[in-house]
């Protein structure tokens, strides 16, 4: 067997590989044993088959099977032993492969195109500036955010008389002409409206001073202009038949609810955050604004990778790549799309592929390593900021660990928490290498920055 390695350019080479009868034929031999130990053939007993008889049978097959199988060894065994750093997989030659015949041949030659990746070398010092965004968390973030802790542990009470936003429930029927309940006209009882979502200001106003017992008199298609929707929840009917009814409608209030958002106190501050952890309002607030700050650091890593790549970029220079193979292997990797898709797609691929070769010679300059440790805490991570998106800041640990292993029985899953651990760590480093300039925006603003 001889395999030897030819540069076409600086990032394409043809590997050839030549195999001789006495590399394979071993393993030939071995594997027609086997066949004929297993081998049921009409008028023989189970390996008393001839041997010449299953050389007849099976022994191309099997030439053409070990021979495929020890040259997909030797290719990559090559490209191993001499650390060849190539994108995609070997491609044969369409042009110098001869024509393989396992019926007439016992010696064959393969050729395959390699894709080298281009040498360049990604550095970063403290010469190179690179913003850094923090989102300024404003007290009416804060507000926001104690306001949605209170109202989510808010209750409904019953009350006596309607004020705006309130919900009342009672007999809605529908008036013939004189203003009386018509005869096998709509009613429904049980009936809930929240006149607040009405679209008729004058409709909404006969609401305004409404008492439990109180009947009021109300014309559905005004208050609600005519929206056959609202209508047909409202009434219990399809929307076309909602559609078609004029009438006015008289309304017994049965049951007024009010919303009552939940008190700023203890219960609430273990609530969000474990108990005695804060007692006071102050430090409540103080810990929410503290919450939400936390929140945007991922995202301002985020934003300073994105940054810092262009910084990166920019310094490395545009690299060379041997376009047409890379087209060949994407177009292997994208049959069912086609060559168009290829075409469109290439310079958009080649750039990420830039990105993923500096990423990969900056995680190992930096020794960056991730341990099962840290992809089960970002899963732990990426579970507290699903529940911090209700609410739930003090998450138990079981709670946590579980719903972080239920992630990682996922493939795809483990993919990105790795994917999130190595950039976590590259920013962290790239941090400390570069001189960031550090800006504070508003959250507006720092949502444009991605526009």
């Amino acid at each position: 067997m001889n395999v030897s390695l030819q540069n076409i350019d600086k990032v394409s080479a043809l590997l050839t590989i030549k195999l001789e009868k006495a590399d394979y034929q071993e393993q030939v031999e071995k594997s027609l044993k086997n066949i004929r130990q297993k081998a049921q053939v009409p008028g023989f007993r189970q390996g008393m088959v001839p041997m010449s008889l299953v050389k007849k049978m099976y022994a191309k097959s099997v030439m053409a099977e070990e021979v495929n199988k020890l040259l997909s060894e030797r290719v990559y065994g090559y490209i191993k032993e001499n650390n060849l750093n190539i994108l995609g997989e070997p491609l044969p030659n369409v042009d110098k492969q001869p024509q393989i015949d396992f019926d007439t041949m016992e010696e064959f030659d393969f050729l395959f195109d390699i894709a080298l990746a281009p040498e360049f070398k990604a550095e970063v010092a403290a010469t190179d500036k690179v913003d850094y965004y923090t989102v300024d968390v404003t007290d009416e973030m804060v507000n926001n955010q104690i306001k949605s802790y209170t109202q989510r542990n808010g209750k409904y009470d019953q009350v006596d008389a309607y004020q705006e936003n309130d919900m009342l429930k009672g007999l809605l029927a529908e008036l013939d002409e004189a203003g009386n309940t018509k005869e096998g006209g709509i009613q429904v009882e049980g009936a809930v409206m929240m006149p607040s979502y009405m679209k008729n200001e004058a409709q909404k106003a006969i609401f305004a001073a409404a008492k439990v017992n109180d009947v009021l008199t109300f014309n559905p298609n005004e208050a609600y202009e005519g929206h056959d929707a609202e209508m047909a929840s409202l009434l219990k009917i399809d929307k076309e038949a909602a559609a078609e009814v004029k009438s006015n409608f008289s309304f017994q209030v049965e049951e007024i609810t009010r919303f009552v958002e939940g008190d700023l106190n203890q219960e609430l501050f273990d609530l969000v955050f474990g108990k005695d952890v804060v007692t006071t309002e102050e430090e409540f607030r103080a810990k929410v604004k503290e919450s939400i700050a936390s929140q945007f650091v991922a995202d301002s890593d985020y934003k300073f990778l994105l940054d810092a790549r262009k910084v990166i970029e920019a310094k490395v220079g545009k690299l060379e790549y041997p376009d047409a193979l890379l087209k060949r292997i994407m177009l292997l990797n994208n049959t069912d799309k086609g060559e168009e898709f290829v075409n469109e797609n290439y310079d958009k691929s080649v750039e990420e592929l830039t990105w993923h070769l500096i990423k990969e010679q900056l995680v190992q300059q930096a020794e960056i390593k991730v341990e099962q440790e840290d992809v089960l805490n970002m899963a732990k991570d990426a579970t507290r900021a699903q529940f911090a998106q209700y609410g739930m800041l003090s998450v138990p640990e079981d709670i946590l660990e579980n719903y972080a292993k239920e992630m990682l029985k996922k493939k795809e899953s483990i993919d990105g928490l790795v994917n999130r651990v190595v950039e976590a760590k590259l920013a962290a480093v790239l941090k400390g290498k570069v001189t960031l300039e550090n800006k504070v925006v508003s959250v507006e603003e720092f949502n444009a920055l991605f526009k």
